[in-house]
């Protein structure tokens, strides 16, 4: 099984990006636009869903290219982060109802308001790729390539084991306590 992914050099596609080159949103959607729907619809168990959110992620790559700081974590790690908060936000907001208050004021200020929710979203959202980057970088290599392989390149068990030429009983063991540390780095 070849990695497509890693015949592009994710680093040098957001600069271009951030540079304004059409041509490099579209090599990135490419190579990483089945990945990146695969991780989404995952989350969201609804194609048409993961095929928006997948479109608003590259658009959100696109605009926020310049913001990626390659000493920060990786760029491959920070698009699917990208992707992978969009979607969360959209299971987030899905289910909520929406009920009419008729004492609610009828005209709000949009602008205003969605400027300083969507400034700490971002804070919020880059504080905890900057975290989980960190945490990430603590397990043993194969580990950590085994939880990205799952939960950014959505492979299943079986596909890891079938990559990496470790057993599936080992693969999930490690998966699970790489979780765990995980999740006690994240606390």
């Amino acid at each position: 099984m070849t990695d497509v992914s890693s015949e592009l050099d994710h680093a040098a596609v957001l600069a271009k990006c951030a540079h304004g080159e059409h041509d490099a949103l579209h090599q990135l959607y490419v190579h990483e636009g089945a990945r990146l729907l695969g991780v989404v619809l995952r989350i969201v168990k609804d194609r048409g869903m993961a095929e928006d959110i997948v479109h608003d992620a590259c658009l959100n790559i696109w605009q926020r290219a310049d913001s990626f700081d390659p000493d920060k974590g990786s760029a491959r790690a920070w698009i699917f982060s990208v992707a992978r908060h969009l979607a969360l936000n959209a299971i987030r907001y899905r289910d909520r109802e929406i009920t009419f208050d008729s004492n609610a004021p009828t005209e709000l200020d949009h602008d205003e308001h969605f400027q300083h929710a969507d400034v700490a979203e971002e804070a919020f959202d880059w504080q905890t790729g900057q975290r989980m980057d960190s945490c990430l970088e603590q397990l043993e290599p194969e580990r950590r390539n085994c939880v990205l392989h799952a939960y950014v390149d959505g492979l299943s068990h079986a596909e890891i084991a079938a990559h990496t030429g470790a057993p599936l009983g080992t693969v999930k063991a490690w998966i699970k306590r790489s979780l765990l540390r995980l999740r006690e780095c994240m606390a």
